[in-house]
């Protein structure tokens, strides 16, 4: 009994001093035999430390910012696109000050008019025959200007017919008037009919991954659509983005590289009614083909999907970009 009291103490001991003596257990994430031989313990730490730059952020939009832009003209000869891809705070500041600008505007000519032929000075003359009836100020002439333009004609302020100056006047108002509202309310039309809301419905899966899949390696990722209403001609490609380096020493940032989908067989074009998995074959002709497994967690790669297709509902085309990172 006493022998094995000792040989316990002993035993005890060592362990103790063994645990003492041991480093700080690092808990490996659980891999696959297969990736476990050959990735080194490193990577999964640094991997996490490491911020990662995305190109396509997981909601979709291209994180990029245009700085340092010096022919800002550019962007005013094409007004249109310019307004509708504001964002809506100053879409509609716009919307509201492009109307209150043109009343005043035609406003302040009205009350020129009437200030200058004398309507002002004989308001209560019942034998003088104004430009406009009622018209005794410049708050009156805006109210007109307003009822003009919005074709309202409340029947209170009435252009006579002994003021030609003023029937020119209408005529150029009412002309610009409409054309004022075409251009804005097509704005508004454009901006609120944009397929933008229609991709939160569309999901991607959180992760790609590369497996064995009919005896070929395979890059795997699966998009599904929530809707009942299905997206017309929808088709899906996909690039790599990576920098790269060329044989005459010239870096390229974020090249973008064609990944093949399904092109050549027509698996790109998608009947999206249940969700589908989208494969890519790595074989030679492959941007994958050259990274090894131990290699990948170290590569500075994106791939980024765009799906595009035609909104069933209002006939818009959609397109809609995801990102996936080497991890």
């Amino acid at each position: 009994a006493k022998l094995t009291r000792k040989l316990a103490n002993v035993l005890e001991g060592d362990s103790m001093d063994q645990d003492v003596e041991s480093p700080v257990a690092i808990h490996q994430p659980k891999l696959p035999k297969q990736a476990r031989d050959d990735l080194p313990r490193h990577i999964s730490r640094d991997r996490t430390k490491r911020k990662i730059q995305r190109y396509v952020r997981k909601d979709g939009k291209c994180n990029v910012h245009h700085g340092n832009v010096r022919e800002t003209y550019r962007y005013l000869t094409d007004i249109f696109t310019t307004l509708v891809d504001l964002k809506w705070r100053f879409n509609l500041l716009i919307f509201v000050m492009v109307y209150t600008v043109t009343w005043l505007f035609f406003g302040m000519i009205w009350w020129l008019i009437a200030y200058i032929r004398g309507d002002m000075d004989h308001i209560e003359d019942p034998s003088w025959t104004p430009c406009v009836t009622n018209l005794n100020g410049f708050v009156s002439a805006f109210l007109f200007s307003i009822e003009t333009e919005t074709t309202i004609g409340y029947g209170y302020r009435v252009i006579t017919d002994k003021c030609p100056e003023g029937i020119i006047l209408l005529l150029i108002q009412s002309v610009l008037g409409s054309i004022v509202n075409a251009f804005m309310v097509g704005c508004m039309f454009v901006k609120i009919s944009q397929p933008k809301k229609r991709a939160e419905t569309l999901v991607f899966s959180t992760h790609a991954v590369i497996s064995m899949r009919d005896g070929k390696l395979c890059l795997m990722f699966r998009v599904g659509d929530l809707r009942n209403s299905h997206i017309v001609e929808a088709s899906i490609r996909a690039k790599l983005i990576k920098s790269k380096q060329t044989s005459e020493g010239e870096f390229i940032p974020l090249n973008q590289t064609d990944i093949n989908v399904g092109y050549y067989t027509g698996d790109d074009r998608l009947f999206l009614v249940s969700p589908l998995i989208i494969s890519h074959e790595i074989n030679q002709q492959s941007p994958f083909w050259e990274i090894s497994k131990a290699q990948l967690p170290k590569e500075e790669l994106e791939i980024v999907v765009i799906l595009e297709g035609m909104v069933e509902a209002t006939g818009k085309m959609l397109v809609f970009t995801e990102g996936f990172i080497a991890t």
